[in-house]
């Protein structure tokens, strides 16, 4: 029998383990000198050392962007139709209305003309998600938030180590959320990251992540005694953090390795009856997080995969299905005619290019 190829595998190694173990031995095992350390060493890597704050989760980053944006009960926000719930269920928290907006064919990020169509007086910002690792069209995004007034909001939970135009991910726009879930490239178990443009917004990231407390005040003896906004328990830990900078310290192996599987893909696909997703986009930069085709008789091809023991599955899906969403469906073409086609393909740590050139033979074999 074939060896089983998992659709996504933790990336844990043992310097990450160590490290682990060093900070357990510690006073810090809760939110402590190593987040502020792994906050500095991951704005200087992929943020342009913007000021930047970690977090228990994307989500929780997600979540604090739109409060730090200003987005309040009713405002409405533009946002991806196409997204893992994160993106947008946090809208639902504050009691703003996600209006979305749908997919480019090509790539499966958000289309901005679409998003120029649908901005109103209501709109407060515009959301946009990096799918699979393939940066959005930004410059065509930028314009039409300027031309509204609005900020932009990257959600940036696939594109770690991602470029567009020579800038990367993460110092663009106002906000950029990063991701350290389980299967992304960097893992600290769980955990996010948000970076921001407006450093003064750091001290209100860093309250509204602490119960509305002001932690350095009040370890330092100078907190007035009172809590005048209301937060969450969104702060990251040390234990996650020293993962995070042992992930760091082996990021260039980690993302020569990432790439050169979607590469792989990308080569051995082009003679195939699929479409490869991003193929085209030679200003952007990959970031290798998801290899994606759009498959005629995807359930065929999904099947076929599954019997020679190769994982596949859509892993997302269009938010506008979710009742929770009803609010926010509508007409939306582009995505409708991809919605049966989409398959993400194995890709993480643990494979080499032999498991890809496999999943790439039985492609090609035929369905």
């Amino acid at each position: 029998m074939d060896k089983q190829i998992v659709l996504f595998h933790p990336y844990v190694t043992d310097r990450m383990r160590e490290r682990v173990a060093e900070t357990l031995k510690t006073r810090w095992i809760g939110q402590g000198p190593a987040v502020d350390k792994f906050e500095k060493e991951f704005s200087r890597m992929f943020c342009n050392n913007l000021t930047t704050a970690a977090v228990g989760a994307g989500t929780d980053a997600l979540h604090l962007a739109y409060l730090l944006a200003g987005v309040q009960a009713g405002d409405e926000v533009i946002c991806p139709l196409f997204t893992c719930t994160a993106t947008n269920i946090p809208l639902l928290y504050i009691g703003a209305k996600p209006v979305f907006a749908d997919v480019q064919p090509g790539t499966l990020n958000i289309d901005p003309e679409h998003v120029r169509a649908l901005i109103t007086d209501k709109t407060k910002a515009i959301v946009c998600v990096h799918y699979g690792g393939l940066p959005c069209d930004m410059d065509s995004l930028r314009k039409v938030a300027d031309d509204a007034g609005v900020p932009i909001i990257e959600d940036a939970a696939h594109a770690i180590g991602a470029s567009y135009r020579g800038r990367s991910i993460g110092s663009i726009s106002e906000f950029t959320m990063f991701s350290f879930q389980a299967i992304k490239s960097i893992t600290t178990c769980d955990g996010g990251m948000l970076a921001m443009k407006n450093s003064w917004l750091l001290p209100k990231a860093q309250r509204l992540r602490w119960f509305g407390i002001d932690r350095v005040a009040k370890q330092s003896s100078h907190w007035n005694n009172d809590i005048t906004e209301v937060g969450f328990k969104y702060q990251m830990h040390d234990v996650s953090a020293s993962m995070g900078l042992a992930a760091l310290e082996e990021w260039a192996e980690t993302w020569k390795h990432r790439r050169s599987l979607f590469d792989s893909y990308k080569s051995g696909l082009s003679s195939a009856d699929v479409t490869f997703i991003g193929k085209d986009e030679s200003d952007r930069v990959h970031a290798s997080w998801l290899c994606t085709i759009l498959a005629d008789d995807r359930t065929g091809l999904q099947r076929k995969l599954a019997e020679r023991s190769i994982e596949a599955s859509q892993v997302h899906y269009r938010n506008d299905r979710y009742d929770i969403f009803k609010d926010s469906r509508g007409s939306f073409p582009n995505m409708t005619s991809i919605e049966d086609k989409y398959l993400v393909l194995p890709l993480h740590m643990l494979m080499n290019v032999a498991d890809v050139e496999r999943v790439v033979s039985v492609i090609k074999e035929g369905w």
